[in-house]
């Protein structure tokens, strides 16, 4: 069996689209108050004086209603789209850095105060961010916070406020599978590349690292290709649904196999990130679990942590002296067994950390766990 490597890749519509399909298909001239047949006689009598209407499929200046919102939606978003470079050091010697590398990626505009969205990957221990806007020109950007778990990075730029065009934020959760989608980003540094495609799937789980994975994530048959992470995906409404992250391919170029962090939990991170730099989590006091098939088997606990203070138990340790010697064995039995938070079965350590975390510090949460063999429930209060 082949495997496919998922790869991280770095490297007013409705009002004017309206208006062409109501001057597509407007009315001719009617005679009030005649009967339906000679309305009928009397249309097809106007409509023969007149001209041949155009099809409908091409109004504006020879583009399809289709090709139209395309173009729209470009024209639009990609003063945007930013082209991200870093710069990433090598091993430092005594009088300067061995081997620097170089990576590029995309960005958007969120605010009119610089900030610029991107993916954690593409400026992940960046020594420098040099962000080129659409006019060209490239600024010097500073991170501002980071969300390594949902590869969600923010940076910001210090320009004047006529270069920044603030992508308007849809809503992710409204998304159906077959809707068109666009993509604009830097495929291999080619600035501000539209490629167009349908949703093919919702609702993906892409693994970030072995223990965690971003949720409910979109997958899309748009173009993805290296230098596209940390792009917009957008609806034919210009709205931005979706951030570009990574790809499913066997060459690490695409294969018609993209996914996008949906915009609702983009809108989550955000304010975070630019209020505290990080995103506020909640602690459980957790700190290692063993993954069993019938559950999540405690191994340790922050001593001064909520769910030691709850009462939860972990290994028992077992001390048998011979002589002068003391043996000592843990016994993994004894701990409790996580099956559940608030009701909702977490076999999974990804599982469990996503339900702790989808709540707020102070927030109070019942686990569901076995201990000597029977089911109990035990409630504890998140920390920060």
């Amino acid at each position: 069996m082949k495997h496919i490597a998922i790869c991280f890749v770095s490297a007013a519509a409705g009002t004017v689209f309206g208006a062409w399909l109501i001057n597509a298909g407007s009315s001719l001239p009617s005679a009030a108050g005649q009967p339906p047949s000679q309305q009928t006689d009397l249309d097809n009598d106007v409509a023969a004086q007149l001209p041949a209407k155009k099809p409908r499929a091409y109004l504006a200046d020879g583009l399809t209603p289709d090709e139209a919102a395309s173009a729209y939606v470009y024209e639009l978003n990609n003063r945007s789209v930013a082209n991200i470079a870093t710069r990433i050091g090598g091993e430092r010697t005594l009088f300067r850095l061995e081997n620097p590398t170089e990576d590029a990626g995309s960005g958007f505009v969120l605010d009119m105060n610089g900030h610029i969205l991107t993916n954690y990957h593409v400026i992940e221990d960046a020594q420098r961010i040099l962000v080129t806007l659409y006019n060209g020109e490239s600024y010097d950007a500073e991170p501002v916070g980071v969300d390594p778990i949902n590869d969600i990075a923010i940076i910001r730029l210090d320009v004047p406020k006529e270069l920044l065009f603030p992508v308007t934020l849809g809503d992710s959760s409204l998304l159906k599978v077959g809707m068109k989608v666009l993509a604009i980003g830097n495929p291999f540094g080619l600035e501000r590349t539209m490629t167009t495609g349908i949703i093919s799937s919702l609702n993906r789980t892409l693994p970030v690292t072995r223990a965690r994975s971003i949720k409910s994530v979109i997958q899309i048959d748009a173009a993805i290709n290296p230098g596209n992470s940390g792009g917009p995906l957008l609806d034919s409404h210009g709205r931005l649904i979706g951030m570009n992250t990574a790809i499913a391919s066997h060459t690490g170029q695409s294969a018609g196999i993209g996914f996008a962090i949906p915009s609702n939990l983009l809108a989550r991170v955000i304010p975070e990130l630019i209020e505290h730099g990080r995103v506020i989590r909640p602690d459980i006091g957790i700190t290692e679990v063993w993954q069993t098939e019938e559950g999540l088997r405690i191994l340790r606990m922050d001593p001064e942590g909520p769910a030691m203070k709850a009462g939860l138990r972990g290994p028992a340790t077992q001390r048998l002296k011979r002589g002068f010697v003391v043996f000592e064995s843990i016994d993994r039995s004894a701990a409790d067994l996580i099956v559940g938070v608030n009701g909702k079965e977490t076999r999974k350590v990804d599982e469990f950390l996503s339900e702790v975390e989808s709540h707020r510090p102070g927030d109070t949460v019942v686990l569901q766990i076995i201990r000597d063999g029977k089911p109990i429930q035990v409630e504890i209060r998140l920390t920060e």
